[in-house]
C-alpha cells in the first residue's frame, strides 16, 4: 500500500495524489520514490486504464527534493564510490524517465506552487494543466542553492523551448506565475481551479498523446537550432563567459548547467539524462552545494522559525509600534512595518523633519507602484498607518520602539530617556545601532530588561537580515518579543550577545580595514578592488567604506576611543581614513569623493589622487595572496565572535554573515566554509599571513585548539531540522 501517494481510480483514468500524512509539504524523499515506481507499474499492469493524472492534496503540489534529507545523508554520500553515489543522485531521473516512457499518457494537474523536482516530474508527463490560482508559481531554483535540476530538468526544458529560451529559466531560477509559464510555454494549459482535474482527465481519454517528441524519429530541436548551431554555439561562448565574469568561477552550478546544455542536446535522451547528473554528482562532490543548502535553507529557514526564541510570552500581536529618527534608516523600519499592518509612530526633532520622512516614504510607495512591485491600495493603506510627529507622548500606547538616530551615544542617550518616560513598563525598546554597545545604552533606561539591539541593514525594505543584540540584562520576554517583530516583517534574525560592533560589524569590518590597509602598504586600489569582486564580495572594501562615509568611520573611531581609554587600538584602516576625511575633506560618495571620485555625470573612478600620497609599490603582491588575506581576516574574526560568546551557534554567524554584509554564498558563511576548508589549514594558512602581514592573522586559541582535535564546527551528521 502507498503511503504518500494515493492511487485511485475514476473509471478509465487512474489519479494519483501526493499527499504525505506526516508533512506539511509534499516533497522527494524515498518513500515518495518508491510510491511514485509503486503507480507506474501499477499503471502500466492495469489493461483498462488510459492513463493518469497527478495531483495534490497539500496547498503546495510539490516541493521538490527534500533538502534537510540532503544535508542528513551527505556525509555518507560523500563516502561512497563514485559510481555509488551518481547511481543514487540518477535515482530520480531514472524514475522519469521510466514514467514518461510508461506507454500509457500522465498529466499533471497543477494546483499548487510547484518548484524544483516538482516542476521536473511535471516536465516528464505528457501534459502540465495549471489552475488559475493567485499565488501559484512554478520554476527550477536549483542554481540559487548550488544546485542544477538532475531530474531530466536541463534535458527536457532544452527541447521543450529550445537552448536559447530555456538557459535563462535554469540560469536564473526564476519563478513563473501561471501566465508566465503558459507564455514560456513551460506548461501547456491554465485551468479555473474547479475544472482542473476534469480537463486533465478528459485529455487522457480524448487526447492521450503519450510519445515525448523527443522520443520520435524526426524530432529536431526548437527551430532547428541545436548546439552547434552558429548562433546558439555563440550564445553560449558568450553566456559562459558572462558567468565567468559574474561568478569569478567561484559557482560552479551555472557552469554545469551551461555544459548540460551543451552536452546533452547532442546525445539521445537516455544517456543526455545521464551526462546532466554527471554534473550533479560532481557538484556534491566538490562541496559548494552542501555549503549553499545549510545556509541558504535549513539554518535560514530555521532562523525565519525563531529557533532561538525563549517559550515564554505567548507570541505578540503588534497594533503600534514607535520609530525614532526619520532618517534612511528610521524611514525605512517606520515602511515595513507600516506595510505588516502595524499602526507607525514616527518621531524626530521637529514636526517637519518627521513629515519629510514621511515624504520619503511615500515617494519609494510611489516607485514600487510605478514598478508594479505594489498596488496604489496598498501603498496608500500603508501610509496612512504612518503618524509623523515631533511629540514623544504620541508614543503612548506602543508595544515596541526602535531608535534609529545618529551613531552618538548622547544622542541616543536622550531619545532613550525620552522613550522610557512615555512608555509602559513592558514595551521594548530597541536601538539600531551597529556599533555600540547595547548593555551601555541600557544604562539610559528605567527598564534596562526592556531594551535589545535591532541592527536593520540598509536599505532597510530589500535587505532581508536583523541582527537581533541581547544585551546583559535583556530579559528573555524582550528577546521573544523582539523576534515576534521580525518575523512580522517577514525578516530573518540572527540572534548575538552584546558587543562592541556585535557580530555583523566587526566581521564586515574585518574586510573593510584589511582592504583599507592594503592601500597604505602600496597595493593598487584597482586591485584590491577587482580582487575582492574576484572573492565573490558584492563590492570592493574602499567602495563600501565610501558608501558608508569616511568622516562616519572617524566619528565612530572616536566614540570608541573615548569609550576605551587607555586599552583603545586603532585599526590598519584608521590612520588613511583619518588622513583622506579631515586632511583632504574626503568624506565618501555623499562629498563627491572618498577613495573614488563621484563626477555629476559619467561613472565613479578610483581617485588618482591616492598614488601621490601613498606610492604603489614597484611590484605589486599576487592576486592569490590578496584573496587570502581578505578572505582569512573575516573567517578569523568570525572565530573570535565564537570564542568570545558573541556568537553560540554557527548558524547565526553564517546567516549574518551571508544575507548581511553580502560574504560569499559559495562558502555557505565563515563556519561552514572553515569546515569545508578543514580547521587544520586555516590555522596552517593563517600562520604564513601572521609572518608576513602581521599578528592580526594569528589563529584564536578556539580555531587551534579545533585544528589540533579535528573539529567542526558543524557535527558530521546533523538532524537537518529546520
Amino acid at each position: 500500500m502507498n503511503s504518500v501517494i494515493r492511487y485511485e481510480l475514476d473509471q478509465d483514468v487512474a489519479v494519483w495524489t501526493l499527499d504525505n500524512p506526516g508533512k506539511s509539504t509534499n516533497t522527494i524523499d524515498q518513500a515518495f520514490l518508491d510510491d511514485l515506481d509503486a503507480c507506474i507499474e501499477r499503471l502500466k499492469s492495469e489493461s483498462g486504464t488510459k492513463g493518469a493524472v497527478i495531483t495534490s492534496a497539500k496547498a503546495l503540489f510539490l516541493a521538490g527534493a527534500d533538502l534537510n534529507d540532503i544535508e542528513r545523508n551527505n556525509e555518507a554520500m560523500l563516502r561512497l564510490p563514485p559510481a555509488e553515489m551518481f547511481e543514487k543522485v540518477f535515482s530520480l531521473s531514472k524514475l522519469l524517465r521510466k514514467l514518461e516512457t510508461c506507454g500509457k499518457p500522465v498529466v499533471c494537474a497543477i494546483n499548487g506552487t510547484a518548484m524544483g523536482g516538482g516542476l521536473e516530474i511535471a516536465l516528464a508527463c505528457h501534459q502540465r494543466f495549471v489552475a488559475d490560482m493567485p499565488g501559484l508559481v512554478v520554476g527550477l531554483p536549483e542554481v540559487q542553492i548550488g544546485m542544477l535540476p538532475a531530474g531530466g530538468g536541463t534535458q527536457r526544458l532544452s527541447r521543450m523551448l529550445g537552448i536559447q529560451a530555456a538557459m535563462p529559466l535554469l540560469l536564473e531560477g526564476k519563478a513563473l506565475d501561471p501566465k508566465a509559464a503558459l507564455s514560456a510555454k513551460v506548461i501547456d494549459a491554465v485551468v479555473p481551479v474547479g475544472d482542473l482535474l476534469d480537463a486533465a482527465k478528459r485529455w487522457v481519454r480524448e487526447v492521450g498523446d503519450c510519445i515525448k517528441p523527443w522520443d520520435k524519429r524526426d524530432f529536431r530541436m526548437p527551430g532547428g537550432a541545436g548546439p552547434m548551431e552558429p548562433r546558439v554555439a555563440g550564445l553560449l561562448v558568450a553566456t559562459n563567459a558572462m558567468v565567468h565574469e559574474k561568478t569569478a568561477d567561484n559557482l560552479p552550478a551555472p557552469q554545469a548547467i551551461l555544459s548540460c546544455l551543451f552536452e546533452g542536446p547532442l546525445l539521445p535522451m537516455d544517456l543526455a539524462l545521464r551526462v546532466e547528473c554527471k554534473y550533479m554528482t560532481r557538484l556534491m562532490i566538490e562541496g559548494t552545494t552542501r555549503n549553499m543548502i545549510r545556509t541558504l535553507f535549513i539554518n535560514k529557514t530555521r532562523c525565519e522559525k525563531l529557533y532561538r526564541r525563549p517559550t515564554a510570552p505567548p507570541p505578540t500581536e503588534f497594533r503600534k509600534i514607535g520609530v525614532l529618527g526619520s532618517g534612511l534608516m528610521g524611514a525605512g523600519i517606520a515602511q515595513v512595518a507600516a506595510r505588516a499592518g502595524v499602526e507607525v509612530v514616527l518621531v524626530d526633532v521637529d514636526a517637519a523633519a518627521a513629515e519629510r520622512g514621511k515624504a520619503g516614504i511615500a515617494k519609494r510607495l510611489g516607485d514600487a507602484v510605478a514598478k508594479g512591485r505594489l498596488s496604489a491600495e496598498k501603498a496608500d493603506a500603508a501610509l496612512a498607518k504612518i503618524t509623523p510627529t515631533a511629540d514623544y507622548v504620541t508614543l503612548r500606547g506602543a508595544q515596541l520602539v526602535v531608535e534609529a538616530v545618529f551613531e552618538n551615544r548622547d544622542v541616543k542617550a536622550k531619545v532613550i530617556a525620552a522613550a522610557d518616560g512615555v512608555l509602559s513598563g513592558d514595551a521594548v525598546l530597541a536601538s539600531n545601532t551597529s556599533t555600540l554597545p547595547i548593555t551601555g545604552l541600557a544604562e539610559y533606561s528605567k527598564h534596562p530588561k526592556n531594551l535589545i539591539g535591532l541592527h536593520f541593514f540598509s536599505p532597510v525594505d530589500r535587505m532581508p537580515l536583523v541582527e537581533v543584540i541581547r544585551g546583559k540584562k535583556t530579559s528573555d520576554a524582550t528577546l521573544a518579543r523582539a523576534l515576534d517583530f521580525i518575523k512580522l516583517l517577514r525578516k530573518t534574525p540572527i540572534v548575538v550577545n552584546d558587543s562592541r560592533g556585535f557580530f555583523t560589524s566587526r566581521f564586515f569590518g574585518s574586510y573593510v580595514n584589511e582592504g583599507i590597509a592594503m592601500v597604505g602598504e602600496g597595493v593598487s586600489p584597482a586591485l584590491i578592488e577587482n580582487v575582492a569582486r574576484m572573492l565573490g564580495m558584492p563590492v570592493g572594501p574602499l567602495a563600501v567604506q565610501d558608501e558608508v562615509g569616511l568622516d562616519l568611520a572617524v566619528s565612530v573611531t572616536k566614540q570608541t576611543r573615548a569609550d576605551l581609554g587607555e586599552s583603545w587600538q586603532p585599526g590598519a584602516s584608521y590612520p588613511i581614513v583619518e588622513r583622506l576625511s579631515v586632511d583632504f575633506g574626503r568624506h565618501g560618495r555623499k562629498s563627491g569623493g572618498g577613495f573614488y571620485d563621484y563626477p555629476a555625470e559619467g561613472k565613479k573612478r578610483l581617485w588618482s589622487g591616492l598614488a601621490d600620497i601613498w606610492s604603489p609599490m614597484s611590484v605589486q603582491p599576487e592576486p592569490r595572496d590578496l584573496r587570502h588575506r581578505l578572505l582569512y581576516i573575516q573567517l578569523l574574526e568570525a572565530v573570535k565572535c565564537m570564542q568570545e560568546g558573541v556568537i553560540e551557534d554557527p548558524a547565526d554567524g553564517d546567516v549574518g554573515a551571508v544575507f548581511g554584509v553580502g560574504f560569499p554564498a559559495y562558502t555557505g558563511g565563515p563556519f561552514s566554509y572553515i569546515d569545508h576548508l578543514g580547521a587544520e589549514r586555516v590555522v596552517r594558512e593563517c600562520a604564513v599571513l601572521a609572518k608576513r602581514y602581521g599578528e592580526r592573522f594569528k589563529a584564536p586559541r578556539l580555531l587551534k585548539q579545533m585544528a589540533s582535535a579535528k573539529q567542526r564546527f558543524y557535527p558530521v551528521a546533523t538532524d537537518g531540522a529546520a
